[in-house]
């Protein structure tokens, strides 16, 4: 089973909007779904403190910023 990952940071309305989106799929596809806060490990903040949210699927980056359920729709396609 796939496994989508969102690094996220509380009060961020982006990630909020992202999490939304990405449970949108779970109606659609199977996949596994955990979030991390990057403020919890200094190597996560210094990684992708400018960028989040940031979106993973299986151990891979696949979108930052504005995530585009159409877009990690079809990368979950992909991978199946």
């Amino acid at each position: 089973m796939q496994t989508i990952t969102l690094y996220t940071r509380n009060r961020c309305p982006l990630c909020e909007k992202a999490k939304h989106t990405i449970l949108e799929l779970q109606e659609d596809w199977k996949f596994r779904f955990e979030e991390i806060d990057i403020d919890t490990s200094d190597e996560l903040t210094e990684l992708y403190g400018l960028m989040i949210p940031v979106v993973h699927l299986d151990g891979k980056e696949v979108g930052f910023g504005f995530v585009d359920k159409f877009d990690i729709s079809n990368r979950l396609q992909e991978k199946n």
